[in-house]
């Protein structure tokens, strides 16, 4: 049975050989475990070739605050991979309506947009170091009929954008790491990919600039929890417990009860995050007052 997962952290997990072609550093920090892998060879773990850092941290809580240590160290893991100069545009992908993909959305709507205040006014406000910084959030292709691609596209051909960082919902192989876990790369994302609905890719080659991908699991697939459960002992006990789990041979996720919470939670961390690598020379207390 194939194990679903959007991390590249956990795809590396599934292969028994140490020389796959991925250089992995590990660190820890008081809040946090990160782990920067560089993958070389995409035969290997079956992802494109760049860099994935991926935090694991405990579970959020409400007395979430400025003053968190993990809003600065994933905004620096963001901004070594963003260029230092340029507008950026910062994307929320994903159905505000349904909680699980909601992350996207959510995020854009803490992003600190800064592309509109220039001149006088930036002068005024003692804005005059921001960075150009736009954001949207612009629903999926059944609320609006338009690729995601299509759209960002369009928004490129009428501003000088230097990078693009996009926000999505993943799926994860392991409950533990639900909504307590960021996956940063800089070879883009494949928007509906958390729940199979893979569209068109942003990324480098189609969007003719840098595109950070950003993403926090939300849900795991039916199929694959009841795997690493049951460990089924061959392909026909596989194909079995597949049968199962699936609904009228369609596929199923499972999230938490609380994913409320958790989106909410760690929608705030990555805005505040992004804000943070886009704005360095402005304090995260500042940045909470401002959004």
């Amino acid at each position: 049975m194939q194990i679903r997962t959007d991390l590249a952290l956990e795809k590396n997990e599934l292969i028994n050989h140490s020389d796959n072609g991925i250089e992995t550093a590990t660190t820890r920090t008081a809040d946090m475990k990160i782990t920067r892998m560089k993958i070389n060879d995409t035969s290997v773990i079956n992802r494109e070739k760049g860099t994935y850092i991926t935090c694991e941290f405990k579970a959020l809580t409400d007395n979430f605050t400025a003053a968190d240590t993990r809003i600065s160290e994933i905004g620096e893991q963001i901004r070594s991979l963003i260029p230092k100069e340029g507008t950026v545009l910062v994307v929320g992908v994903g159905n505000h309506n349904i909680t699980p993909d909601a992350i996207g959305p959510k995020t854009a709507s803490k992003i600190l947009a800064t592309r509109h205040i220039q001149g006088d006014i930036a002068k005024s406000l003692g804005f005059e170091g921001l960075r150009s910084v736009c954001t949207f959030s612009p629903g999926v292709l059944g609320q609006t009929g338009i690729e995601l691609g299509e759209m960002i596209c369009g928004i490129k051909t009428n501003t000088d954008i230097s990078c693009i960082i996009a926000v999505d919902a993943l799926a994860s192989r392991r409950l533990y790491r639900l909504g307590c876990t960021v996956q940063i790369s800089d070879t883009g994302i494949a928007p509906g990919s958390g729940v199979g609905n893979n569209r068109l890719a942003l990324n480098k080659d189609t969007m003719g600039v840098p595109v950070i991908g950003i993403g926090v699991p939300t849900v795991v697939d039916a199929a694959t929890l009841a795997a690493d459960l049951i460990s089924p002992d061959n392909e026909e006990e596989s194909d079995k417990l597949r049968e199962i789990v699936y609904y009228n041979s369609r596929g199923m996720v499972v999230t938490p009860r609380d994913i409320d919470l958790l989106v909410e939670r760690a929608s705030t961390l990555i805005g505040m995050s992004i804000n943070a690598a886009l704005h360095p020379d402005i304090s995260a207390e500042d940045i909470f007052a401002l959004i």
